[in-house]
């Protein structure tokens, strides 16, 4: 699988630098706001979404928590420079977050969550997809059993 990914932050040089590291690895796609991350997410199928947590309007829990409705398939995580306990609370309850790493993030230990949320993903997905296949096969069952009944 090509693995899409979306990091959203504020900050220019931390997106370049994102991307410098890990184009080689995955198809990246940035956005300096959560209104472009937005946009992104409505256009591209995204896997996993990397998001700084202080960001000017939209912090990265509020983005993850806007999104979840339209797009609850990505996997979340969340970059930040800051330790705020509430921030952490707050991204796994409201923005469903996977991961929270700090900032600056260390090359090798975030390839390493990526690679993790893309088994999340992957498997997710299979899951989806067996309980898909399951409730049709039920359907089918259901509807043999009682054309049985009926003869």
């Amino acid at each position: 699988m090509n693995t899409n990914i979306l990091y959203v932050d504020d900050e220019p040089h931390n997106l370049s630098a994102f991307a410098a590291t890990y184009r080689r690895l995955y198809k990246i796609f940035t956005a300096e706001s959560a209104d472009e991350g937005r946009k992104i997410l409505d256009q591209e199928d995204i896997h996993i979404i990397i998001t700084d947590q202080r960001m000017p309007k939209t912090t990265g829990v509020e983005f993850l928590a806007s999104i979840l409705e339209a797009h609850p398939d990505p996997i979340r995580m969340i970059l930040t420079g800051y330790t705020d306990i509430d921030a952490v609370i707050d991204a796994i309850n409201k923005g469903q977050v996977y991961r929270y790493i700090q900032k600056p993030w260390m090359e090798e230990d975030l390839r390493i969550n990526i690679e993790k949320a893309i088994e999340i993903y992957t498997l997710r997905k299979e899951n989806k997809e067996l309980t898909e296949k399951l409730i049709v096969a039920n359907r089918q069952l259901e509807f043999i059993a009682r054309q049985n009944l009926l003869s």
